[in-house]
């Protein structure tokens, strides 16, 4: 359909992984301008300084919580275009992955309403600059997969896993199916699958960040299951390429797996992996 003049136009924006000043220059400067932004529930509050002067409206989406329905969030889109010059709708990572742009795109577009795409650093490359480690490495990883566990259309139950032909996985929105995801990539490999690097992160890129690391053998036995923090974004990073110079499979999932809410204030053990997430020099 033809855009309609009449209406105002919708940017869709990628906030980046967390922290405030990671948004791109162009999508600072449309939260600026913006006469209305819905944004998703893990927007950090320091991004939404950015627009004081804009109707503000959550639509995020939380596991096992409350959340606003994808086809109500598409009809607030288009109402909202209808009235203001500037909407923005401001999304977690990059609005293209994880993150049902399509969806609101073609909503909007059958209405004639004008979209654009701003897109944002996600929460997976910001993983790796934290951790100092590419997720591509010469002659051991060539490939990276993106992963987000699908649901049972009637259950909570997570389906048997695909395993994405590449030589480093990332798990987004995996925290709360962390083992069985250890368990099912170790049963369909080879017996070396258990020594493989795992790192989980939370809140990456904000100073609540959290890393956790170990290997894929530990993290099968639900050995990360009391560290995770629930109200935290996690990433599980798993492949050959993470592997920290001299990390072992039997002593880094012994570190830091205190409640996520007690202060960590001692250096985490064989990583010089600091309670804050940072490295020591």
């Amino acid at each position: 359909m033809k855009n309609n003049s009449s209406y105002g136009k919708v940017y869709l924006v990628g906030a980046g992984p967390g922290a405030a000043d990671l948004i791109t220059v162009r999508g600072a400067k449309l939260l600026e301008k913006a006469d209305v932004v819905f944004h998703d529930a893990l927007v950090e509050p320091g991004m939404l300084s950015l627009c004081p002067q804009a109707i503000q409206v959550p639509v995020g989406k939380r596991c096992g919580k409350l959340s606003s329905a994808q086809h109500f969030i598409n009809k607030r889109l288009v109402d909202a275009a209808k009235q203001y010059k500037i909407v923005v709708r401001l999304k977690g990572g990059d609005p293209m992955l994880f993150g049902r742009a399509d969806e609101e795109i073609q909503a909007l577009k059958k209405m004639g309403i004008e979209v654009e795409v701003v897109p944002g650093i996600t929460a997976a490359l910001a993983g790796a600059a934290s951790l100092q480690q590419s997720l591509t490495l010469r002659g051991i990883s060539r490939s990276v997969a993106f992963v987000t566990l699908a649901q049972g259309a009637h259950d909570n139950h997570m389906q048997p896993i695909q395993n994405p032909s590449a030589d480093t996985l990332v798990y987004y929105m995996g925290r709360k199916d962390a083992a069985k995801i250890a368990q099912q990539l170790i049963e369909k490999s080879s017996n070396q699958a258990e020594n493989t690097p795992v790192h989980i992160l939370e809140a990456v890129s904000t100073e609540r960040e959290r890393q956790w690391s170990s290997t894929l053998g530990e993290l099968a036995l639900g050995k990360a299951d009391h560290w995770f923090d629930s109200f935290s974004p996690a990433l599980i990073m798993v492949g050959e390429a993470l592997r920290t110079t001299g990390q072992t499979s039997d002593k880094h999932a012994k570190q830091n797996l205190e409640s996520p809410s007690s202060e960590i204030h001692n250096r985490l053990q064989d990583g010089g992996i600091l309670s804050n997430g940072r490295r020591r020099a």
